[in-house]
């Protein structure tokens, strides 16, 4: 038998606790997405994943947005984020920071998720991009590696929303393995 669980069983971090916790060496950056419901569900697997920082860019809608807040439950408060006006821009400086730059989008040489590994030692920018247009090429044209979800259906995309979600999935398992 299986019964479910309490929330107050879980044994999640307070706000304050995930706030001043361990992060991943990771940060998502969202590339001109357009709906809000996306960028609040790129919140909630930012937090469900121990993201360092989310950076919207572009278009993208920033709290405090009912919309964005109806997808996040509340992630857009435990999550850092900060807003770039130019994806572009945003990304070179990661890069200064010492960021290794990663594309999530299907090009010529991309290397399958599964595939991927991430380095200990190493931080990550992982970008996500448009619902339509995907990650600027601009963008990728400076990308360090793209990866690519592997897909078996007749369509040629996940949401980004989605993508975020297993991206974030795989990295943080790779890098859990790494720590144990």
């Amino acid at each position: 038998m299986y019964r479910k669980l309490d929330n107050s069983e879980l044994k999640r971090a307070t706000l304050q606790e995930f706030r001043e916790g361990k992060k991943l060496p990771f940060i998502v950056v969202l590339d001109n997405v357009r709906s809000q419901h996306n960028i609040g569900s790129a919140f909630r697997s930012a937090d469900a994943f121990a993201a360092e920082m989310l950076i919207l860019c572009g278009i993208c809608a920033t709290p405090p947005s009912a919309e964005i807040r109806k997808a996040a439950l509340g992630a857009e408060e435990s999550v850092i984020w900060r807003y770039h006006t130019n994806t572009l821009d945003a990304v070179k400086e990661l890069r200064g920071q010492g960021y290794r730059i990663v594309s999530v989008e299907q090009t010529e040489n991309s290397t399958s998720l599964e595939q991927f590994s991430p380095q200990a030692g190493e931080k990550y920018a992982f970008i996500f991009g448009n619902e339509i247009k995907g990650v600027a090429q601009e963008v990728v044209d400076i990308s360090d590696l793209t990866i690519e979800i592997p897909q078996f259906g007749s369509k040629h995309s996940l949401n980004v929303s989605v993508s975020v979600g297993v991206v974030l999935w795989e990295v943080a398992m790779a890098i859990q393995k790494q720590t144990k």
